[in-house]
């Protein structure tokens, strides 16, 4: 249960940060980071579901 909750805060915190700056590039991989921690964040609840 402590993993899903930390994916939650770290998928807020890059999708908040992606609003807040400029550079493109940093934009693109926060985005990026936060796909990932919302498709290990599905995973994850699938098994808790389970």
């Amino acid at each position: 249960m402590a993993r899903i909750e930390f994916l939650r805060e770290q998928l807020a915190r890059a999708e908040r940060l992606a609003k807040a700056i400029l550079d493109q590039k940093t934009v693109e991989r926060l985005q990026a980071f936060a796909a990932e921690c919302r498709t290990e964040l599905q995973v994850l609840t699938r098994r808790a579901a389970a």
